[in-house]
């Protein structure tokens, strides 16, 4: 058995004693221990070199990670400053907005009484111009009737200028009759009567609208010259207001002529009218 050839594990060994076969066996097992010992040396050393590979990616990426996040940080941040601020501004706007909101109301609550005034300010306006309406309508009126009334006025003067020359030829005539009595034989008595002109009296027909305080009012212009109406007044012994419509009438009917430069107005006689008081006075006794 000893010079038989074993084969074992793909190994021919030749048949030994037993103690070279023990060595042997000794030496193979440390060979393969060396072996296993050099390939797990090998193997821990490369899965240390990978664990440090590892170890470095994860440092590379645990740095990069935390720059990420840093980043990450300071853009989370800035995001929320700039929400803050967007918050403080809407906060702002909202208090503006209220307040904006409050004045409106205080202005509305303004307005509404305004408006109701403006409406009644309006229908004021418009009945003020209904009325200034019928007040021009009524004067053009009143124009018209004065100006009637001095186209008649005018028609009678030219009538009194008529009735004068008429009055003049008639004195002429009588002169000339008198003067031929006269000149006739002194033993003829003869009784003639003489028709003298009458005497123009006070009130012809300029003068017969005209009522005594007016005709005084105008005969004391005509004397004393131009007067305002408080003198007048003093003068004729009547109210203020009676004087003022008084020689607002006698102005507007165009026997006298007012200085409308200065108040209170000044009133002058018409040249028309001085010489027609003339002719109505009476003559001296």
């Amino acid at each position: 058995m000893c010079d038989a050839t074993v084969k074992s594990r793909g190994i021919t060994v030749e048949s030994r004693p037993k103690s070279q076969v023990k060595k042997s066996t000794v030496d193979l097992a440390e060979v393969i221990f060396g072996i296993l010992l050099a390939l797990t040396a090998v193997a821990a050393y490369e899965y240390y070199l990978q664990i440090r590979r590892a170890h470095r990616e994860y440092e590379k990426a645990r740095d990069f990670i935390e720059d990420i996040v840093l980043s990450f940080n300071r853009e989370l941040k800035r995001e929320a400053n700039k929400f803050d601020t967007m918050v403080s501004k809407v906060d702002g706007s909202y208090i503006a907005a209220d307040a904006s909101h409050r004045k409106a109301e205080r202005l509305e609550s303004k307005i509404e009484p305004l408006e109701t005034q403006l409406s009644a300010l309006s229908q004021s306006q418009q009945e003020m111009s209904k009325t200034i309406t019928k007040n021009s309508s009524v004067n053009t009126q009143n124009n018209i009737t004065i100006t009637s009334g001095l186209s008649g006025l005018e028609i009678k003067l030219q009538d009194i200028v008529a009735t004068q020359e008429s009055l003049k030829n008639r004195i002429a005539e009588f002169e000339e009759q008198i003067q031929k009595l006269f000149v006739a034989p002194p033993q003829q008595e003869v009784r003639t009567e003489i028709l003298l002109p009458p005497v123009p009296i006070r009130r012809d027909k300029a003068l017969a609208a005209l009522t005594d305080t007016e005709i005084t009012v105008l005969e004391m212009l005509l004397k004393e010259g131009a007067k305002t109406a408080p003198e007048i007044k003093e003068r004729v012994h009547l109210s203020r207001e009676h004087t003022a419509r008084l020689m607002k009438k006698i102005y507007e009917e165009g026997y006298v002529e007012r200085e409308a430069g200065k108040i209170p107005f000044r009133y002058t006689i018409k040249k028309e009218m001085e010489a027609l008081l003339q002719k109505a006075e009476p003559p001296a006794t």
